[in-house]
């Protein structure tokens, strides 16, 4: 077994994440897209799918059914999209736990496994979320008073939930340690993160312009590919950014890494 090493100490680089994150997924394409298509695809394609025939509902149907003359009805909508936003970020959390356990069996050179993955992203789910919600609501709260803030927390706390996966130092010592990982850093995963930023709005741009031609069905296939396409490269861009954090500020080996569940 070779083990796979990332980083120098000292050198958070952006071109060996981008490649490392584009490695693995090719070499476990298969498991890539089993995860996506359940954690994000399927969901993502359901809400589109019944967006598309809500809306097409309303359009053929009585004005008296429309959701500002019908308070029911606006209740009703609005309760399910609160529904579905809450069961997208669960799943989207969960699919970051699984990515960050294959992500580190492959740098490890092992073949992750499947049911290992979802495994893994079980046992982490309640503090996951717990993370997730801190995240959201610190960062968010941040980015009501001045946006620069909430972009410095979020960095921060970019990699609790790899930090969670691997170190299982429960919720808030997840945080923390994310935040020293980060320090020195900071300015590098952001510009990782904009890049990626870029690289999904340019793909939902083109794509885009296919959903707005055939709709129906065929859009709400590709908006959901789009999703979990985007989905599985965040997730895995972000566990290779964890390793590659610790490479870099400790000299740690991916094979160190992994013993947590040997």
């Amino acid at each position: 077994m070779t083990t796979a090493t990332l980083g120098r100490p000292g050198r958070f680089e952006i071109g060996r994440v981008f490649n490392t994150t584009f490695g693995v997924i090719t070499r476990n394409i298969g498991l890539c897209v089993g995860l996506a298509f359940i954690f994000s695809g399927v969901p993502a394609f359901l809400f589109q799918l019944w967006n598309e025939t809500h809306v097409a509902n309303l359009a053929a149907g009585d004005p008296s059914n429309l959701a500002l003359n019908n308070p029911e009805l606006a209740i009703r909508d609005s309760l399910l999209t609160v529904v579905f936003a809450l069961v997208y970020f669960l799943l989207s959390l969960m699919l970051q736990s699984a990515l960050v356990r294959a992500t580190i069996e492959d740098l490890n050179g092992k073949k992750p496994d499947f049911g290992d993955s979802v495994q893994i992203a079980l046992q982490c789910l309640l503090p996951t979320i717990g993370i997730g919600i801190l995240v959201a609501l610190g960062a968010g709260l941040a980015s009501l008073l001045l946006l620069v803030p909430g972009i410095i927390l979020w960095l921060g706390w970019s990699v609790s939930v790899p930090v969670l996966v691997q170190e299982r130092l429960g919720v808030f010592g997840s945080m923390s340690r994310s935040r020293v990982l980060i320090k020195g850093n900071r300015w590098s995963l952001f510009g990782l993160f904009v890049i990626l930023g870029i690289l999904a709005m340019v793909i939902q741009a083109v794509l885009g312009t296919v959903v707005y031609i055939f709709g129906g069905i065929i859009g709400s296939v590709l908006g959901a590919a789009v999703s979990a396409v985007m989905a599985t490269i965040m997730s895995t861009a972000t566990a290779v950014s964890y390793v590659e954090l610790r490479q870099a500020k400790e000299g740690t080996s991916v094979e160190e890494l992994a013993e947590i569940f040997s």
